[in-house]
């Protein structure tokens, strides 16, 4: 048994927390909402974002950030990205040295274009940081539905040791060096899935959203490459496949955000009346700015953040996208 705490009580933090319950470890789940504290801990559910999904009686619900964060074996932070920098400056004179951290968020910080394992790095330069991401909607795992994700880490050990905690009957994890790699894939999906959303609110088809989602990875992994990641991870979970899963389901806040813009409403109705973090808004531009600042070509991305941010109709997005310069689909295939 292990001692785990997580820093952030939404939907994915709950989901992880039952998990880890489950797997018979003794958790700890906190939250700076104090309305949320006082609903786990009356409820013994989260109402509003995991409707049904029971907490077992042997997670401690913590409003004290000292507490669920001292002898701790792993510490999750499960805040939305905008809030992990300031997460991390609160648990700061909490952390001990080696601290082993897993980030489970997505999301790039738009004013640093820091991933959020590097700003965990730089907040805690005492911890040990890793990364547990893939297609794993928090509605399904905290139901048990079979779900696969990948952890990375700096060191084999880290990455099996956090592996050997969340690994369940229903869930299994797999490990990898590539931490950069599983951070921009999670990260980037978000952007795509807008689109995608977007494709779906305007009614078109299956070939244009197989469109969409190739040359979207095709975009993911470019960028991702150049910054050090590598094509198997774009290839695997935390890439291609949690890139299918946001682009796809109702689930995903992304999509359906991306839906709403395609029906033709703002984005601060979307928003509204999503009324949770759409990370791949706050992604968007944070992208366009890696990719120009790397000279990385991700049209998609760039009508993306013209539909977001200057009110750029969808249709004529498309066509801008279908009417570019010919070109080849790699251009690392070549004749003989």
């Amino acid at each position: 048994m292990k001692r785990v705490s997580f820093l952030g009580a939404g939907s994915w933090g709950t989901a992880l927390a039952v998990l880890c319950a489950n797997n018979g470890h003794k958790v700890t789940v906190w939250s700076k909402i104090q309305d949320e504290i006082d609903m786990l801990r009356e409820n013994r559910e989260h109402v509003d974002r995991l409707p049904g999904v029971k907490l077992p009686d042997s997670i401690v619900i913590e409003d004290d950030i000292e507490k669920a964060c001292t002898r701790q074996d792993i510490i999750v932070f499960s805040v939305a990205s905008p809030f992990v920098r300031s997460t991390a400056q609160l648990a700061k004179p909490f952390i001990k040295e080696k601290q082993i951290i897993v980030n489970v968020a997505k999301g790039i910080e738009e004013e640093t274009l820091m991933t959020l394992c590097q700003i965990l790095e730089d907040e805690l330069p005492m911890a040990d940081v890793a990364v547990l991401s893939g297609p794993s909607h928090a509605e399904e795992v905290s139901k048990g539905v079979p779900t696969t994700v990948v952890v990375g880490a700096k060191t084999r050990k880290t990455a099996r040791f956090v592996q050997d905690v969340f690994m369940g009957n229903n869930f299994r994890v797999y490990t990898s060096p590539d931490m950069i790699g599983i951070e921009l894939g999670g990260s980037l999906k978000n952007v795509i899935a807008l689109a995608a959303g977007i494709l779906d609110g305007m009614g078109l088809g299956d070939n244009t959203k197989a469109a969409l989602m190739t040359r979207g990875i095709a975009e993911i992994s470019r960028l991702g490459i150049e910054l050090g990641g590598k094509m198997e991870t774009f290839c695997g979970l935390s890439g291609i496949g949690d890139l299918i899963v946001t682009c796809t389901s109702t689930h995903s806040r992304n999509h359906n955000c991306g839906y709403m813009l395609g029906q033709g409403k703002t984005l601060d109705e979307a928003k509204k009346e999503i009324r949770q973090v759409i990370e791949g808004v706050n992604c968007a531009q944070a992208a366009m700015a890696l990719a120009n600042k790397h000279h990385v070509t991700m049209p998609i991305v760039e009508q993306i953040n013209a539909i977001l941010f200057d009110n750029k109709a969808p249709k004529q997005a498309i066509k801008d996208l279908l009417d570019r310069d010919k070109s080849s689909e790699y251009k690392t295939l070549t004749w003989n």
